[in-house]
């Protein structure tokens, strides 16, 4: 099986050079590893035995946070690496002042073996998913220390199936597993995995901070005012076209669009469908009259501050992949809409339990959960509340960490 994974490995990278020639995410992914290791050995001393942290993507590196941040709190000196595997979680956070951070280059014997040794990590640490067999492999062998915290996994994944035994073998290199629901442990638990502990989310704990200190944001201040302000946050395009509906028949609510791509064909699209919108990027040099009502966020890096000024929210992606971070919005007391995709995370069914989510297929569906939220003053009390009751988990890992 082993063979077969290292073309696909190769047959990927192969795949992502040829894409590179027409798509820009693609030609990031391709160009940001090109001379990757001169890049790592020019900046990282390996005597330093940094703590390396792997992050999927930006999601994933929100969720890792808490834990990378408590751990140079406790340790100033301490030195932090961090890779990506994509161009939207590096792009974004390459700069990133607590860290030295990276493309992870693709998954072959020689680059984990190669990374390993360049890096000389004291221990490494996964956020939720990415199982790399070489990279796990190769810490194992030097028995460099790897955790997997806020870790969730489900009876369908290619571990539990009678075909995976590949891909359980990988487990097997883990360390220890911090996991974020009881049914993860006795998943792991069925395969003989007994290196787990029942730690929670580490989401919780950044969605709960950033709410108690989000940035002051004067524009969005100004357009709001004292109005009501409906906020979608990480939409994609058939969650605008349901929003349309929304806003003619609320005239006297202010609406804020955020979507999850801001490129300019989307942005386009998204005025179309709001004629009558503005642009955050215009208004500070612009002035209206009348006072616009929906605003379209066309930058990055706000949106988990502008739930601040919302009642309700709405949460992007559930008729795709499926639905993008609820708990941002939560942690501010808003009860959250979203699409039919949303099974896979256990906020969102929490969220539903509780009262504090609904989710929607069609416009009618939006007008009736907005009503609801509208008028039931318990949501917003009970999504805060739920933020708060899960919070822990970071503490909890660092201090396991600490001990072992």
């Amino acid at each position: 099986m082993l063979w077969i994974y290292n073309i696909g490995v190769v047959i990927y990278g192969l795949l992502l050079r040829l894409a590179s020639l027409f798509n820009a995410k693609a030609k990031l992914f391709v160009i940001g590893r090109k001379n990757i290791f001169n890049k790592i050995q020019q900046t990282i001393n390996p005597n330093d035995k940094p703590i390396w942290f792997h992050f999927a993507s930006l999601g994933e590196f929100e969720q890792g946070r808490p834990v990378l941040e408590k751990l140079k709190t406790n340790n100033p000196s301490q030195k932090i690496v961090i890779t990506f595997f994509s161009p939207s979680g590096y792009e974004i956070r390459k700069n990133y002042a607590l860290a030295d951070v990276f493309y992870l280059p693709l998954d072959t014997k020689d680059n984990a073996e190669r990374f390993i040794k360049v890096v000389n990590p004291k221990f490494a640490v996964f956020t939720k998913y990415e199982f790399w067999y070489h990279y796990f492999n190769e810490l194992n062998k030097k028995q460099i220390p790897l955790y997997l915290i806020s870790g969730i996994f489900r009876p369908n994944q290619v571990f539990f199936k009678w075909y995976g035994s590949f891909y359980r073998g990988i487990l097997k290199f883990v360390t220890h597993f911090f996991l974020q629901n009881e049914e993860s442990v006795s998943l792991l638990k069925s395969l003989g995995i007994d290196n787990v502990s029942l730690s929670g989310d580490t989401r919780f704990d950044r969605v709960y901070e950033n709410a108690q200190h989000p940035k002051r944001l004067e524009l969005i201040e100004q357009f709001c005012r004292t109005d009501n302000v409906f906020i979608a946050g990480s939409t994609w395009l058939p969650d605008e076209k349901l929003l349309v509906s929304l806003t003619e028949r609320y005239p006297d609510w202010k609406f804020i669009i955020a979507p999850h791509e801001i490129g300019a064909s989307h942005i386009e699209e998204i005025e179309k469908l709001f004629p009558e919108a503005v642009k955050f990027s215009n208004l500070q040099t612009s002035t209206f009259n009348p006072q616009p009502s929906i605003l379209i966020i066309d930058n990055i890096g706000i949106l988990s501050s502008l739930y601040q000024f919302a009642s309700v929210a709405y949460i992007g992606g559930g008729f795709g992949a499926g639905i993008h971070n609820t708990l941002e919005a939560a942690a501010f007391g808003l009860p959250v809409i979203f699409g039919p995709k949303y099974h896979k995370f256990q906020e969102a069914k929490d969220l539903i339990a509780i009262g504090a989510a609904k989710s929607i297929t069609t416009a009618d569906e939006l007008m009736s959960a907005f009503n609801f939220f509208k008028a039931n003053e318990t949501a917003s009390a009970d999504a805060k509340e739920y933020v708060e009751q899960k919070k822990g988990a970071t503490d909890m890992i660092v201090r396991a960490i600490a001990e072992s």
